[in-house]
């Protein structure tokens, strides 16, 4: 309603005007929380690299200290009847190809009965002692159900296969995407030709780009 000088007169109802000021101030609240939401929301690793994991004494590791080489990811265990051969044989790609390239990554796991019961530390300590490995260990992890191992979970997923016994092996190309996986009882020379042909791609993508 307007008075004699032609102007809106002041609303006469305060509690609508303070239902209005509370609304404002609830939309006002609940924009704020939206977007403090989306800034802090976590970024959903796109890749293996893009996860960070413990090592065998308990640090967080990045993988992207991995990133631009090919990695060959193994589920390991030390009383296995799998475990000398297993050991030697990727001792020995490991050796062959170089770290400058390629990494043999140790994740012990001991959700196979009793084939892996120790502490991280004493998983990575007999390796060395008794196979004389020099390749990374990283924690004792579960690979299996709800409490998986993110990084490894990551690298199932992408085949959709979860291992059925230890040493399964994950060949993981420099973007952090696998490339191929192998059964316990595949044979380690299939292994051997797929790393050393990645391999051999790195080497000749890096002369190139020379």
């Amino acid at each position: 309603m307007e008075d004699l000088g032609g102007y809106p007169t002041k609303s006469s109802n305060p509690r609508a005007k303070r239902l209005t000021v509370l609304l404002s101030m609830t939309v006002g609240v609940g924009c704020l929380f939206l977007l403090q939401t989306q800034l802090v929301k976590p970024r959903k690793p796109e890749d293996f690299y893009s996860f960070e994991v413990k090592d065998a004494k308990g640090r967080t590791v990045s993988l992207e200290k991995y990133r631009g080489k090919a990695s060959l990811v193994v589920n390991v265990a030390s009383y296995c009847e799998k475990t000398e051969a297993n050991y030697q044989a990727l001792q020995e790609l490991h050796r062959e190809l170089g770290t400058s390239h390629f990494n043999v990554l140790a994740f012990p796991c001991g959700q196979f009965g009793d084939t892996e019961t120790g502490t991280s530390r004493e998983i990575e300590h007999l390796a060395k002692s008794n196979y004389g490995t020099t390749f990374p260990f990283f924690s004792k992890i579960r690979i299996m159900g709800s409490e998986a191992e993110p990084a490894f979970k990551f690298l199932t997923d992408s085949v959709k296969k979860i291992p059925k016994w230890n040493f399964w092996k994950f060949l993981v190309n420099p973007e952090g995407k696998v490339v191929r996986f192998w059964r316990a009882d595949e044979p380690v020379e299939s292994v051997r030709q797929e790393a050393t042909a990645l391999v051999r791609d790195i080497i000749l993508k890096k002369r190139v780009e020379l």
